[in-house]
């Protein structure tokens, strides 16, 4: 295996999906604070979810509430409450390439903007006879960190 040309800095963010965003805030916003700092919209994602924030600055943790827009489609992001994990990474580009030639498999639709505004891609949650390396049932966000967000956890590892 060839040395790993990329780094995960940390958690980027954490997704929970549900029925519906209003009982997602009773408790996330409501109850323990979190701010809704945007929302997005997707029909092809089938989304429709408040972007909250925890903590500050580079280490500001994102935890997306999530509902479908049609119940009866997918993806059905309502079906697993911890829809996935976000994770900071410092090339995105490298570590797709490097994963990719390792058998790591991807989602489908590749690098893209994703809600926040940060290049995004998912790892599939389930591995494949040509992709033998999954989240194990786990979908995982890979997600392109801001440049001070590569400074700050350089900083931290110093």
């Amino acid at each position: 295996m060839s040395q790993r040309p990329f780094k995960v800095l940390g958690i980027q963010q954490i997704a929970i999906g549900g029925t519906s965003k209003t009982r997602l805030q009773k408790l996330w916003v409501e109850m323990l604070g979190l701010e809704v700092t945007g929302t997005f919209q997707s029909e092809r994602e089938n989304v429709d979810e408040d972007i909250c924030a925890m903590g500050a600055g580079p280490f500001k943790v994102e935890v997306d509430l999530m509902q479908p827009m049609d119940i009866d489609k997918k993806p059905a992001v309502h079906t697993t409450p911890l829809n996935h994990v976000g994770l900071w990474i410092d090339d995105l580009p490298k570590a797709v390439a490097w994963l990719t030639a390792q058998g790591v498999r991807f989602a489908p639709g590749g690098i893209r903007k994703g809600a926040a505004g940060f290049d995004i891609c998912f790892l599939h949650p389930k591995a494949s006879d040509e992709f033998p390396i999954a989240g194990e049932g786990v979908l995982i966000e890979l997600v392109q960190a801001p440049p001070e967000v590569v400074v700050a956890f350089g900083k931290l590892a110093a």
